[in-house]
């Protein structure tokens, strides 16, 4: 079977640029809060839960919101599809 006939390859390019996504998203998260907030003298730190808020943000928070966002896309957004070849009738 040829790889154009195949009806997996749309859904996993389409699953694929989700997952840049997500990953872009992270990282911005992280990079603009990370260097956002923590671009100041030590002694300027806001500071939340013993942590400064530039890493409260970005990794704390930033972690749990990857968290519900990958459990939202895999929920709603990805789809099942059998992995061997569909000639075989198991689908």
């Amino acid at each position: 079977m040829n790889h154009k006939d195949d009806r997996r390859f749309p859904i996993a390019n389409h699953e694929a640029l989700i997952g840049v996504a997500l990953v872009l998203i992270n990282f911005l998260w992280w990079y603009g809060f990370a260097f956002g907030l923590g671009g100041q003298p030590v002694s300027e730190y806001d500071w939340i839960l013993g942590m400064p808020a530039w890493f409260f943000y970005s990794c704390i928070v930033g972690f749990l919101l990857m968290v519900f966002l990958v459990i939202i896309v895999v929920k709603y957004f990805l789809t099942d599809i059998p992995f061997g070849d569909e000639e075989d009738g198991h689908e």
